[in-house]
Order: C-alpha cells, then sequence, then structure tokens
C-alpha cells in the first residue's frame, strides 16, 4: 500500500474509528443517509463466528449489544482541584433529575460510576448521545456536560477509550509519547495523570502528542489547552518514522528515550458499530489487512523510542486479531526477547475482559481463508504478510503470553469492543544492541554500534558522524499551516524586568522558560514551559514541527502601564501563581473553603482580575463563565429558542447584536464577574481584600 494511500486512510480515521467529517454521528436517522443503513453484515458474523473470540453460547448477544446505541460516559477531569465538587453537582442535582425520566418511551436509568475507574471520576448512563441532544427534558443537563466540556472540567468519552493511559501507571515524572493522538481524549488523560500532585505546578515529565495529519492536530492543540498545562507539546509527523529526539544533560547531547509510550494506532475500527453505524455496510476483512504492516511499523517504532524499564501500551478499536494479537506477536518475535507482555489482569479491577487468543486464521475478502503462511498462494503475497499468522513453533507461542492481551467485548459491560496489550522493555531491541567486539560510538552515549549491515535502511536515523558520512542535509517538508517560531526569552530580555518587579517573582523564577511566538514587533502573548519541555525545544527545531506548546501565562494589557506593567495575567495560570498580589492593576482573586459551610464550594477557586482605584472585577474566560456561576450556585442556561435563564431573570440575546445588544451583553458579564468578586469578598473575609466596602465595587 503507497506511503499516500496509506496517509490518506490514516487522515479519514480518528482514534475512535470514526471517518472524517461523521465524527458525532452516533445513531441511525441522525442525518441524511444513516436512516438506511441496515445493521447487518453477513460476511462480519461469518468471520467472528469462525474465529472463536466470543465465549461459546453468546454469539447472539454479542450481536445484540453491536446494534444498541452506544451509551454516553463521561470523565471527570481529576487532578483539577474541582474533580470533587463536579462530582458532587452530578451526583447530587443533575443525576437525581434525569433518572425518573421517560424519554421516547425508554426509562432513564440511573447512572452508574464505571466500576474499574479510580474514584468514581467515571459515568456510565443508559443515554445515547442523539437522546441528550434532541430531549427537551434533558436540556439541562445536556448544557451542563456543554459548558463543563468545554471549560475542561469534563469529557465526554467512550468507556473503552479510558483504559489505556490508566494502564500506563504513570508517574510525574515521566516522559511521555502519544504517537498517534488525534483527537486527543486519552491524551488529555496522560496529562491529568501527569499533574496528579496539584501542589507541583511545574512536573518533571512531559507529554508529547503527535499525529500525522496537520488538520487534527489542532483537535489535540484544543483538547490540551482546556487542561492549561506547561508540560504539553503537539506535533505533525507520520508515527511509523517520528525523529529520535535528543536532550542536553550535563553538557552532552543524550537520546531521549520515553519511559512510557501510548500506542493507539489507527485501525478498522469493527469495536466502534455501536456508534460509527456505516461501518456495517463498509466492513470487510481487507480493511485490517491493509492496516497490519502500518501498525506493525508504528508499533515497533514506538518499542524503538521507549526505555529500558520503560512500558507501552498497543491499542486498537478492533476486535481482529490481524490487527491486535498478530502484531504483538509480530512485535514480540522481533524483540528476541527485549519486551515482555505484562499481565494487567489486576490493574483494572472490575473491568471485563477476554484474553487474547494464541489461533486465528486469516480471510481473504472473498472469504478465502488461510491458516499458515505456506497455504498463501505467491499471487497473494503483496496482500498476506507472513506475520498475519500466529508463531508455527509451540514453545515460542507460548513464551509469548498472548493471553495477557486483554479484548473488551460490547455485550460484557455495555461498551464498545477493544482491544490492548501492556509491553515492558527488558532490554535494548536487538539492532541496538552491541556485537561482540564493536566498540560504542562516543557521540550515542553507547546506543549506536559500528556495525549495521542488516539494518541501514530502517534506522538510518541511529547512525553519527563517527560511523556513517550522511548526504547533505535536506530541508525538513512542512505540510498544512506555517506555525509561528517558538522564542525564548533571553536572560537579557528588555520585557522581563517590568513584569519581575511588578508581580515581585522570586529570583529563581524560571524566567528562561517563558516564550514568545515571534521574532519582531510587540509581545502580545507570553507562554511558559516546563524545564524538560525546554530542553526538547532546543535541541530539536530542525528534527521535529511543532504545532503548539506552553501555557499562557501573561498578555498584554495597555492599561497597566500606568501602574508600571503592560502585561496582565492569564487565567490559564490562576492556579499557579496565585500568590501574586500587587496592589494595582493585574491581581488574582482566590476564595479559600470553609468546612463549616458546606453549601459553599469546598475547594479553592482561583481567578485572574484587575484592580483599578475605585473597582475591582474578574476576567473569567468565555468558555469557563457558566462554570464558575454554577459554582457559586447561580444556575444559567439558554432555552430552544436562544433565551439565558438564570431562574428569575431572562436576557435575549439575538444571532445579530446591534451596539445595544453588545452592551447588553457586556453588562450581563460584568454582573456574572462582579457576583464572583462579592461571593470572594463575603466568603474570606480574612483576605488582603478586605477593607474593599460593597459600596466600592463599581460593576460599571
Amino acid at each position: 500500500m503507497g506511503r499516500k494511500n496509506r496517509n490518506r486512510q490514516r487522515a479519514q480515521q480518528d482514534r475512535d474509528g470514526r471517518p472524517e467529517g461523521k465524527r458525532n454521528r452516533d445513531d441511525a436517522g441522525w442525518g441524511a443517509g444513516y436512516s438506511e443503513i441496515i445493521k447487518e453484515n453477513k460476511l462480519f458474523e461469518h468471520y467472528y463466528t469462525e474465529l472463536k473470540i466470543v465465549p461459546e453460547g453468546e454469539f447472539e448477544e454479542f450481536m445484540e449489544a453491536m446494534r444498541e446505541p452506544l451509551p454516553a460516559t463521561i470523565r471527570i477531569t481529576g487532578y483539577k482541584s474541582h474533580a470533587k465538587e463536579i462530582l458532587h453537582t452530578l451526583k447530587e442535582k443533575y443525576f437525581k433529575e434525569v433518572q425518573d425520566l421517560e424519554v421516547d418511551g425508554q426509562k432513564i436509568e440511573a447512572p452508574q460510576p464505571l466500576s474499574w475507574y479510580p474514584d468514581e471520576l467515571a459515568w456510565h448512563t443508559n443515554l445515547s448521545r442523539k437522546i441528550l441532544r434532541k430531549s427537551p427534558l434533558l436540556e439541562k443537563f445536556h448544557q451542563f456536560l456543554v459548558s463543563e466540556t468545554e471549560s475542561g472540567n469534563i469529557s465526554r468519552q467512550e468507556a473503552v477509550s479510558m483504559i489505556p493511559p490508566l494502564l500506563l501507571k504513570i508517574e510525574p515524572q515521566h516522559k511521555i509519547l502519544d504517537m498517534c493522538a488525534a483527537p486527543g481524549s486519552k491524551t488529555a488523560q496522560l496529562i491529568e495523570m501527569l499533574h496528579s500532585d496539584m501542589d507541583v505546578p511545574f512536573p518533571e515529565g512531559f507529554v508529547i502528542a503527535n499525529d500525522v495529519d496537520n488538520k487534527r492536530c489542532y483537535l489535540l492543540v484544543h483538547q490540551a489547552k482546556r487542561l492549561n498545562s506547561p508540560c504539553i507539546m503537539v506535533v505533525n509527523h507520520d508515527a511509523s518514522s517520528i525523529p529520535r529526539l535528543h536532550l542536553e544533560q550535563d553538557g552532552k547531547k543524550d537520546v531521549l528515550f520515553y519511559d512510557r509510550i501510548l500506542c493507539d494506532v489507527p485501525c478498522s475500527g469493527d469495536g466502534t458499530m455501536r456508534k460509527n453505524i456505516d461501518v456495517w455496510k463498509k466492513w470487510t476483512t481487507s480493511n485490517s489487512l491493509h492496516l497490519h504492516g502500518l501498525q506493525t511499523r508504528i508499533a515497533v517504532r514506538g518499542v524503538e523510542q521507549l526505555a529500558v524499564g520503560g512500558r507501552m501500551v498497543y491499542s486498537t478499536c478492533s476486535l481482529n486479531p490481524i490487527e491486535d494479537e498478530a502484531v504483538i506477536a509480530a512485535l514480540l518475535e522481533k524483540s528476541e526477547g527485549a519486551l515482555e507482555l505484562a499481565d494487567a489482569s489486576a490493574d483494572l479491577p472490575g473491568l471485563k475482559y477476554m484474553p487474547g487468543i494464541t489461533s486465528w486464521k486469516v480471510m481473504t475478502k472473498e472469504g478465502q481463508w488461510f491458516s499458515d503462511w505456506s497455504e498463501v498462494p505467491t499471487s497473494r503475497h503483496t496482500q498476506i504478510r507472513p506475520t498475519m499468522f500466529p508463531p508455527t513453533d509451540p514453545e515460542k507461542l507460548a513464551n509469548m503470553k498472548l493471553e495477557r492481551c486483554m479484548r473488551i467485548l460490547p455485550h460484557h459491560q455495555n461498551t464498545g469492543g477493544f482491544f490492548v496489550a501492556v509491553l515492558v522493555k527488558k532490554a535494548p531491541m536487538p539492532w541496538n544492541r552491541p556485537v561482540e567486539g564493536e566498540t560504542p560510538c562516543p557521540l550515542m552515549d553507547g546506543m549506536c554500534y559500528c556495525s549495521f549491515s542488516s539494518v541501514t535502511v530502517l534506522h538510518i536515523d541511529m547512525k553519527c558522524s563517527v560511523c556513517y558520512s550522511p548526504p547533505p542535509p535536506k530541508k525538513m517538508k512542512l505540510f498544512g499551516f506555517k506555525e509561528d517560531p517558538f522564542v525564548f526569552l533571553t536572560e537579557d530580555d528588555p520585557i522581563f524586568p517590568p513584569i519581575q518587579a511588578f508581580y515581585n517573582l522570586s529570583p529563581d523564577f524560571p524566567k528562561l522558560n517563558v516564550l514568545t511566538r515571534t521574532h519582531e514587533g510587540k509581545k502580545r502573548h507570553l507562554y511558559m514551559v516546563s524545564k524538560e519541555l525546554r530542553n526538547v525545544l532546543l535541541n530539536n527545531s530542525e528534527r521535529m514541527k511543532v504545532i503548539n506548546t506552553g501555557v499562557k501565562v501573561w498578555s498584554r494589557n495597555t492599561d497597566g502601564e500606568q501602574f508600571g506593567c503592560a502585561f496582565r495575567l492569564a487565567q490559564e495560570v490562576g492556579h499557579m501563581l496565585f500568590s501574586l498580589s500587587p496592589e494595582m492593576g493585574s491581581i488574582v482573586l482566590r476564595y479559600l473553603p470553609d468546612p463549616q459551610d458546606l453549601d459553599a464550594p469546598q475547594c479553592p477557586i482561583d481567578l485572574c482580575g484587575w484592580r483599578g482605584k475605585t473597582s475591582i472585577r474578574a476576567f473569567v474566560p468565555r468558555n469557563e463563565r457558566l462554570h464558575y456561576l454554577r459554582m457559586v450556585g447561580v444556575e444559567v442556561f439558554r432555552d430552544k429558542q436562544g433565551k439565558r435563564k438564570d431562574g428569575s431573570t431572562e436576557t435575549q440575546e439575538g444571532s445579530t447584536k446591534d451596539a445595544a445588544g453588545l452592551s447588553q451583553e457586556a453588562d450581563l458579564l460584568e454582573q456574572e464577574a462582579f457576583t464572583l468578586v462579592q461571593f470572594h469578598l463575603k466568603c474570606v473575609p480574612d483576605h488582603p481584600l478586605k477593607w474593599f466596602e460593597r459600596s466600592d465595587l463599581n460593576p460599571s
């Protein structure tokens, strides 16, 4: 299969197997053409009946589940301080309101926590996405989900998609690579786990999230921005040849090996039939045959860059062993003992799954079966490869322990179909090991050796100037939107002294980690990355295409010049820099919970704001406004006619606004900010702002 065709197919598949342009269609009748799709495919049924991946006597139940719409599942962003408040609101308000309803003759069941997800942070309901969007009875619940998703506090994510990040066992110091990351729901989990300790705003670890499709990289950026992390970088490369990166350590360059790698490869997506019903009519075995080679190459590239002792999770939303066990078996065989399948059976108590299979056959799209490579005619050798079959050596097969793979079937816990395997790296891959008598290359820290006779083409990037004379350098080809450069501040940059003085930053504040996106002109925004990501950026600028990184820290505000600083704090870092509180200008407002007042929020709330001579106000980003109002007990929602309600008042916001309309909306925003400040002063009487009287706060 040619690279252009592969990339085209890759671009049409997202991580859940959804065809491009149909990401949200989850049930028949959603749009034109969907009502005609019949949920039947005889070849599919014949194929999986023969492979026996479903326990005996359960196949009809399996097929019935596949024909049912996929229920909605939600995950609460666990690392945020607001997680418990969101969970409390869900359990005590919205779940209670919906559980007694009946929609289209269907009784709404009480939502239940996913038994295998920690701390009740993921919930399952029998509501489909279609019902949530369309039913007036569920309007408030739906708007709650939408607004909290936009503010990064909730993710509407398929249950099985949540499994791979959990099995990686991430710690704050881990260097993580997400190889095929878009649209980013799993990437968001990785970021959350990296920030599991909220007292450490800049963990030592980081996440590099990659995707081959330039446009879909911006879905990753959108997901990452919701979490406000300085430890995420989005890059744009073909995962099967993603470049090897370097870090500078103690004055010399070392190869970057990752502690954790998520290898969620593009797949045929037959595990997603419950939400992507066009898979029913498009499914054929040729999809898996075409993807097997690409999946194997991506997985091989992943384990090459995995640190010894590191952990890689390989996953697909396909039930097909050609994309699942066959890839794992090929990987284990290539590794010659360097890789081991980990036993993850005890890692997620409550998760029901089937163990991996050790015997399978290969079928063509015409229905012809082959049990062994020796049976495949020469005319089929370009379509069917030896690695698609299980190993023929019984001892070798037993040592692989393929039963440690995990296949999730839809009818066991009312989910989508999924496959996952956990690999641990015990030693360098065979082509990274020295041959007796060889001298390690001094420029590659022992990872490059002078004999490359068998791997010259595949591993050209591992060579160095000592043992290989490279051709003249070629400029890296860039596709898609051309990004602005990433420019780090220097020690003597004149932009920083006023900021340091105004905000009274400590001398050890990592100002060298602050960057901008322009070489020339006035800098509108200043961003910050962690120390380790700065290291990656500075040492690999010619080696990788970076789409986005860093979290916004300051934004230019000319009104601040009268107070000595033209930059105000951005809301994205309020929780990191809450101790900064200058006399005038940009400030951070912090609400501290009162354990005695159980009706008030029991978590800190940090808001960036502005203190003038006679007034104070909070800057609340548009997508977070409803969240903070909800936190202080003001419920606002929009009805079907576009009217906005808060229980007693109603404001009309037309689709086109004149000057009066804009003024009206501005007043509403100001009132909301005013409400928050009042709440802040009411609940924190010992705060330095206590000298403000209510009459001093002028919302106009």
